[in-house]
């Protein structure tokens, strides 16, 4: 076939179920991928450490009917595609083991969802999970932060679906194709989400769900995100697989705590027990996650209005600015005294532009 790109080739070993590893180790022994669809049979066969099926498989499928057959069905569905190849392509997941090389998609992905928190649980949510998910995801779209989740029942629906109620950008992952919905009661999310975010998968169309597919999926799940709550889990839950995906990855896990009675919270608990972040309210969040810290100081600094202040008062605001500092410092770096600066702090608190954190530590409010 004459024209034909790496990111071509790429795709069409998606196509025939190759899995990454062995794309990789392709990669590796050809300069060039389309050097793939030229090379001899006794050259793919003299290939280090790829199955003598999958040898086959190429062979069998490298055909120029083959490639347009699978292009032309993509393009039927309305599939988009992003490769490790394409500028596109999520910065988080080139950082992770086994990172796909071929994400299908519907929507779009953009910078905003560089800031993404994963939430996940359980599909069977009690109340309390369902309430607890509602209050996270709200909270975390006023952020302007992207909801990351799998497209199941139970929690993961809860979370996209409050995402695009609060008018968030939201993300669902698959452990199928993007031509299969599953579940079916999900069918309505699996339109709406592309409107404000994407739906996506690195398995071909006609993919079934297929039990191993889930675990795959969620180090996709983690992996786009900056940390991972687990609202509710049993002991034994692909929840919990996605909490050890994050801390493979390196990223922060939160979990919900619940009733030591509840088989639900049997999973979150002993994640809490084995040293992920206890989650009360959005500040366990962002106390631990840089990247949410700095957008929060970016919004205040340029939703800041110093129109009405004196000039004292501008002066001890640009210096809590900087971050959460003691009314001792305050005083030391202007030069006035304690008494006057804890006027002018008063002052500032009752205009709402403040407010007192423990022991005389002051931050924006």
């Amino acid at each position: 076939m004459k024209g034909i790109s790496n990111r071509e080739i790429l795709i069409w070993l998606s196509s025939l179920g190759i899995g990454n590893r062995n794309i990789d180790n392709l990669m590796m022994q050809f300069t060039q991928l389309t050097d793939i669809w030229k090379a001899s049979t006794d050259q793919l066969y003299d290939l280090k450490g790829i199955k003598p099926k999958i040898i086959e498989k190429i062979i069998h499928y490298r055909s120029e009917d083959y490639i347009k057959k699978i292009f032309h069905a993509i393009e039927d569905q309305n599939i988009s595609i992003t490769t490790v190849l394409d500028e596109d392509y999520p910065k988080k997941l080139h950082y992770i083991y086994d990172n796909p090389k071929v994400l299908y998609r519907r929507g779009e992905l953009n910078e905003k969802d560089e800031l993404s928190i994963a939430v996940v649980g359980s599909r069977k949510a009690t109340n309390y999970g369902k309430w607890a998910t509602e209050k996270f995801v709200r909270e975390l779209v006023k952020l302007n932060i992207t909801i990351v989740s799998g497209l199941a029942l139970g929690i993961d629906a809860i979370a996209h679906k409050v995402a695009l109620e609060e008018n968030g950008r939201t993300i669902g992952v698959l452990g199928n194709g993007l031509d299969v919905i599953y579940p079916k009661r999900n069918e309505k999310l699996y339109g709406d989400i592309p409107k404000n975010g994407a739906v996506i998968t690195e398995y071909f169309m006609g993919v079934p769900p297929l039990a191993y597919n889930f675990p795959q999926r969620n180090r996709m799940i983690s992996g786009l995100s900056l940390g991972v709550i687990v609202i509710e889990a049993k002991e034994k839950s692909g929840s919990l697989i996605t909490a050890h995906h994050a801390l493979e990855q390196g990223k922060e896990v939160f979990a919900l705590p619940g009733n030591i009675n509840s088989i639900f919270s049997r999973g979150t608990n002993k994640l809490i027990k084995d040293g992920a972040k206890l989650v009360m309210d959005i500040d366990d969040i962002i106390e631990e996650i840089y990247e949410l810290q700095e957008k929060i100081k970016l919004n205040k600094d340029n939703a800041l209005d110093l129109s009405g202040l004196s000039p004292l008062e501008i002066q001890i605001v640009e210096l809590i600015k900087e971050g959460p500092i003691h009314s001792d410092s305050i005083a030391i770096s202007t030069g006035l005294d304690i008494s006057t600066v804890n006027s002018v702090l008063t002052i500032l608190e009752l205009k709402g532009m403040i407010k007192e954190m423990t022991g005389r530590i002051f931050t924006l409010s």
